[in-house]
């Protein structure tokens, strides 16, 4: 079982990390109370597996007295539950700034008599936990992209896609309406259509035959090498700009034929690339 511990400087962005650790299959606890993290640990390491990677949020809100979460990391090693912890902090000026955009309180402002005073005795409060840390992320001029990818390095599986962008490829007819939850549409109407040859027009562009016949001539081929060319840049753009997922629409007329044999190809493609995709087709069952 994999604990990660989550604190730091409120404002510095640890609910965000949270949430992009759970694009990386990890399960996030908010402010779990210290005396139960030995027992959430005994469940998970337990259980078959459903709770084999954990993020706990911990901060301020939880206390001012860091010993229960002392006791209960001690609790963790004695059960050989590893954990590392992840402090995240900013500068003063960056954690004003936050704070005056979002309009939130600091949880120590009322003990204080500035928000200056509160992040000072925040930092003062919390050093005993940053001394212990394992990694310290300072978001000061960190990007959301880049912590993205700071959180993918430090605690991303080898080789896997996890906290990647997701990408989904899907075929429609136009005559049933444009999707509105596409990012890029793409108009294959150019191409021959299956539809008026008669052995093919009760068929789909998942079948060999439709296949051939929409990709014979050259004209389907070129467009997909084109399109590549256009993807293949445009993704690790999109994610190195924190987006999460892009959506892809392939249209032809009715969404039986030219579109979903050449979504079906820009699948396979996307795919070979190392990019995780979801393919589909919305109109093949509609006439």
């Amino acid at each position: 079982m994999e604990f990660v511990i989550i604190s730091g400087l409120s404002g510095a962005g640890k609910s965000k990390a949270a949430s992009f650790m759970e694009d990386m299959d990890f399960f996030c606890v908010d402010n779990l109370p210290a005396p139960l993290i030995p027992k959430f640990a005994e469940l998970g390491m337990a259980g078959a597996g459903e709770y084999d990677r954990v993020v706990l949020v911990t901060d301020i809100r939880g206390g001012t007295n860091f010993d229960g979460l002392f006791q209960a990391l001690k609790d963790l090693k004695q059960m050989k539950c590893s954990y590392r912890i992840l402090f995240m902090e900013a500068s003063d000026a960056v954690i004003i700034k936050r704070y005056k955009e979002s309009r939130r309180s600091h949880p120590l402002e009322e003990q204080c008599d500035s928000l200056e005073q509160a992040i000072a005795l925040e930092r003062k409060m919390l050093a005993p936990l940053r001394e212990r840390a394992e990694y310290i992320i300072d978001t000061s001029n960190l990007s959301t992209a880049k912590l993205k990818g700071e959180l993918r390095r430090l605690f991303g599986r080898e080789g896997s896609a996890e906290g990647r962008m997701d990408v989904r490829v899907f075929s429609f007819g136009f005559k049933h309406g444009l999707p509105m939850e596409a990012d890029l549409v793409f108009d294959v109407r150019f191409l021959p259509n299956p539809y008026y040859v008669a052995d093919l027009r009760s068929h789909t562009g998942l079948e060999q035959g439709v296949r051939d016949y929409v990709f014979n001539g050259g004209q389907a081929e070129e467009f997909l090498d084109r399109l590549w060319n256009l993807l293949g840049w445009l993704l690790p753009r999109y994610e190195e700009e924190g987006k999460t997922a892009l959506v892809i629409a392939v249209g032809c007329t009715g969404g039986h034929h030219r579109s979903v044999a050449i979504a079906h190809a820009l699948s396979e493609k996307i795919r070979a690339e190392g990019w995780s995709v979801a393919e589909s087709h919305r109109d093949l069952g509609r006439t």
